[in-house]
């Protein structure tokens, strides 16, 4: 039987793009958890996949016989000096994949590598209020609901809400960067 503490989670490398491609291009064009409304190729997911590691920040994948079966990545928040300590995450897991522990083990990763990189806040915006998996998912990490933004984006023939969460990491904002 599948468990998904016997998953490799390991830093994402080039040759994983196909992957995480096809898993992204999946969530793209039959969920709501992202407002991109046209799936990315691979040329595109290889250049932020760069983008993250010029930038030095974690993207990490769960392996399972050398099939990928869920990513996650911390990128920038806001583009502007004053938030430099903030990351915004993103996770998604193979399609039938789900319910099994992957997203957790992926999120409690990247939480304690973007803490081990001195970042100091992890954003969570979570398209879809129904998105009930992805909010408990970070309930269970510690995030704390910050806002809800009604109806802000449209995908598949609805209004979508966004929902903001947000946890501390390390020392938080208990002490200037």
């Amino acid at each position: 039987m599948y468990s998904a503490e016997d998953l490799l989670l390991r830093d994402c490398e080039e040759d994983d793009i196909p992957s995480i491609t096809a898993i992204y291009g999946r969530a793209v064009l039959t969920g709501f958890g992202t407002f991109e409304i046209m799936p990315p190729g691979e040329a595109e997911m290889k250049i932020r996949w760069r983008r993250a590691m010029i930038d030095h920040y974690p993207f990490i994948v769960a392996e399972d016989n050398r099939k990928i079966l869920g990513f996650a990545y911390a990128n920038a928040y806001r583009m502007r000096p004053a938030y430099d300590n903030t990351v915004e995450n993103s996770v998604y897991v193979r399609e039938g994949f789900q319910g099994r522990g992957i997203g957790t083990r992926l999120l409690s990763r990247l939480v304690a590598e973007a803490a081990g990189l001195d970042f100091r806040q992890m954003i969570a915006v979570i398209g879809d209020s129904n998105n009930k998996a992805s909010i408990k998912l970070h309930e269970k990490l510690d995030f704390k609901l910050i806002g809800i933004m009604p109806s802000v984006g449209w995908k598949h023939g609805r209004w979508l809400d966004t929902v903001l969460m947000q946890r501390p990491l390390g020392p938080g904002d208990s002490k200037p960067a």
